[in-house]
């Protein structure tokens, strides 16, 4: 698939010029890869056979091999630690992976998590938490709490603690920020959200330019029909942007303005600021969903993951003290 939709990527870019004018050639083509590999999986006859498929898809561009990768299965939840090998880092990321709550490639979300944890200098604990449509709402949330205060009581205090996430599991990342703070439990450091789903209502489902992004609102209402039942969809803890969001830590949310979900996540930044809350937002116009994960060979998403980085270590300054190498 990859080498005939180069070709095609690049015959069109000769003919007809970039899809947008920011976009280079690896923008281009991931994004043809990824719409068309989602696509294939959508069409296949079950959800099972679909994670097969996209688990056989590796993307690594170099990453991998300056972390140490080791896995963790406790009682209640697994993972898996993505460390950098230069430095004995005491951030801790608890990572929230996309995937429409139903997918985890492993082959694609492993570069992910190593491009952050380099990126931010930090330890970071990819969740490997149950999956739609098995699993409903809220066993995503159980295993994310669980998790975290796993990483609370042994690895680390909340002040040198963050909770990053992407897309599906950005929503996960808020949502477990609003059940801490009303269970009145120890909140981390700071929350980052990429191209996080905020409202899992059809108002969500609005591209402005949905040649540019690589999923569709049918794979979206999909996706959501696994995740939770329609009378469940205006509950905070789905949908965020219906939330109380005060008391919560300081929020730091990226985006495309090409994405599916740009115009909810707006209105959740516009809603989360007018009730007082801390966030920062930065957004990149022409960019599509979870662009970041095109890593250094986009200079957006290169952008952007420095830019994680700068806040997280900006807002949690790397300690003198060494820690227990894990």
């Amino acid at each position: 698939m990859l080498g005939r939709t180069a070709a095609e990527v690049c015959l069109r870019r000769l003919l007809r010029g970039p899809r947008s004018p920011s976009w280079n050639l690896a923008a281009e083509l991931g994004t043809e890869v990824l719409k068309k590999q989602l696509r294939a999986a959508f069409e296949m006859h079950d959800v099972k056979e679909a994670r097969s498929y996209l688990n056989s898809i590796v993307v690594d561009s170099g990453t991998t091999s300056k972390v140490n990768i080791s896995n963790v299965i406790q009682d209640t939840f697994r993972g898996s630690w993505f460390v950098p090998k230069a430095e004995n880092p005491d951030i801790v990321i608890l990572y929230l992976h996309g995937g429409g709550y139903a997918f985890y490639p492993r082959g694609f979300y492993d570069n992910l998590s190593a491009l952050i944890a380099l990126s931010a200098n930090a330890k970071v604990f990819a969740l490997d938490y149950r999956l739609t449509p098995e699993h409903r709402f809220p066993a995503q949330l159980i295993d994310a709490t669980a998790a975290y205060l796993w990483l609370m009581h042994s690895v680390q205090t909340p002040s040198r603690l963050v909770i990053v996430g992407d897309s599906a599991g950005g929503n996960l990342a808020l949502s477990l920020l609003l059940y801490l703070r009303d269970a009145q439990l120890p909140l981390p450091a700071l929350g980052v959200c990429l191209s996080p789903a905020t409202n899992f209502g059809l108002a969500a489902l609005e591209p402005s330019t949905p040649e540019l992004d690589w999923i569709t609102p049918e794979m979206a209402m999909r996706w959501a029909d696994w995740f939770c039942t329609a009378s469940e969809r205006s509950n905070p803890l789905v949908s965020p942007l219906n939330a109380d969001l005060t008391g919560l830590p300081r929020l730091y949310i990226q985006a495309g303005g090409a994405g599916i979900l740009f115009a909810s996540i707006q209105a959740f930044v516009e809603e989360a600021r007018k009730q007082g809350a801390a966030v920062a937002f930065d957004v990149w116009p022409e960019m599509n969903h979870d662009f970041q994960t095109f890593g250094y060979d986009v200079p957006q998403s290169a952008e952007a993951l420095r830019r994680i980085g700068q806040v997280i270590t900006g807002h949690i300054p790397v300690s003198r003290r060494k820690t227990t190498s894990l």
